[in-house]
């Protein structure tokens, strides 16, 4: 949408003058939305506040850290919305949000702390009588309209969501001569990034959901899914073809970002299967291979470091759907491995200059400055998280049994 002017004479203006008008026209419509809405969400925080996280506070039915757990920054964000509330109301949009960026940090606190709230919540439902009680007493109230606690802790999420649509509106249909142009542009850069983090950690919520799945899906202990860095990608039947001529097996396939998890159905659990090989892509090829199923499928031939496995499908939709996301794994690892090299390179070459530089200095300040040189190389050089490397940084308090598991699946297959 631009605002610049049209050609000149009285139909040019006009036209430019019926533009400014629809224009104006649309962000007086957004601008009345974006009220109406503020007031019943700021109205809905309020309830959560003050019959819930000011009650239970006095009350002491819950502990402060559950307490914190489960509600979060919501009064921040209650106390920061009501300001805003204020601007919007007099008209001030630009300044209402130019303000209210600066405090979206309590935004940010409650993002990314929503899925263990409503975790807590979940257990203090199952096992403190008294809280559940108060919950259900406090939700039989009139100014709640039938809303259920749950319903009201998304409120916030959602809310970011809505924000982003009306910042955008309002900024497209306000001339860039505005003073509130600016302050709606940087609104909008805001908002987004609280909305690309929601974006981000829904991600690893379902992505944790589906490894924990997946474990359970597998008897035993032995194979390990739950890995950090590791991102679950799809699964299926497949069947292998052995390389001697053997009968044909089907088998489940479990793809992840880092591994290929070749499982089989437990006779005695139909829900359950048991790992049998874990295929590390790292250093692993995939070509599809036609002609063996009249055209109703074919075979991937995957070949590892120390492995080759041929597997066959009569779908050719699925075989061409798992042929395209072991081709993007295989390469977002090579990628990830390249960029550690590299890293790894500029480390190796650094303390080279170092000592360049250490050698042309006099010898009294080379004793004197000996240890602060050390300090400040490590200060100056945070350190760099690269997904590559998680493996080889993690504590061992932290994965006891998964480190020896990580350095035997660089190189080979891992038979379970």
């Amino acid at each position: 949408m631009s605002f610049s002017p049209g050609p000149s004479g009285p139909l040019g203006g006009t036209n430019i003058q019926e533009q400014r008008d629809r224009w104006e026209r649309k962000r007086s419509r957004t601008a009345r939305e974006l009220v109406q809405t503020e007031q019943r969400y700021c109205q809905q925080l309020e309830l959560v506040t003050t019959y819930f996280v000011e009650i239970l506070k006095a009350k002491g039915t819950l502990k402060q850290d559950i307490r914190e757990s489960i509600f979060s920054s919501i009064k921040a964000i209650h106390s920061v919305n009501q300001s805003l509330l204020v601007h919007l109301e007099n008209g001030y949009f630009g300044r209402g949000f130019d303000q209210m960026c600066p405090h979206l940090q309590h935004y940010n606190t409650y993002v990314d702390n929503i899925y263990n709230g409503s975790r807590v919540l979940g257990i203090q439902m199952k096992k403190n009588k008294p809280f559940r009680r108060f919950k259900k007493l406090q939700e039989a109230r009139p100014e709640f309209n039938n809303h259920k606690l749950e319903d009201l802790l998304q409120l916030p999420i959602q809310r970011i969501h809505q924000y982003k649509h009306f910042l955008q509106d309002l900024t497209a249909n306000t001339s860039p001569d505005n003073p509130e142009f600016p302050q709606l542009s940087r609104a909008v850069d805001a908002v987004n990034e609280v909305f690309q983090r929601i974006q981000n950690n829904t991600r690893r919520h379902e992505n944790h959901l589906q490894l924990c799945r997946v474990q359970k899906l597998l008897k035993g202990k032995k194979t390990k899914v739950l890995a950090e860095g590791r991102w679950y990608i799809r699964e299926g039947w497949l069947t292998v073809v052995p390389p001697k001529g053997a009968d044909t097996t089907p088998r489940m396939f479990f793809l992840f970002s880092d591994m290929l998890l070749q499982a089989k159905l437990q006779l005695t659990s139909r829900d359950k299967f048991a790992g049998q090989h874990a295929y590390p892509l790292q250093g692993c090829s995939v070509e599809k291979v036609f002609g063996h199923t009249r055209s109703q499928g074919g075979l991937l031939s995957l070949t590892f470091p120390k492995a080759k496995l041929l597997l066959m499908s009569c779908n050719q939709e699925d075989l061409n759907d798992w042929f395209q996301s072991l081709s993007a794994a295989i390469g977002h690892l090579q990628g990830k491995q390249t960029l550690v090299h590299q890293r790894e390179v500029e480390l190796c070459r650094r303390p080279l200059r170092s000592a360049v530089v250490c050698h042309n200095t006099p010898s009294s300040s080379r004793k004197r400055n000996m240890g602060s040189s050390e300090t400040n190389e490590h200060a100056q050089e945070p350190p760099v998280e690269l997904e590559g490397s998680v493996a080889k940084r993690m504590k061992p308090t932290n994965a006891p049994e998964h480190s020896s598991a990580a350095e035997a699946s660089l190189s080979s297959c891992v038979i379970l």
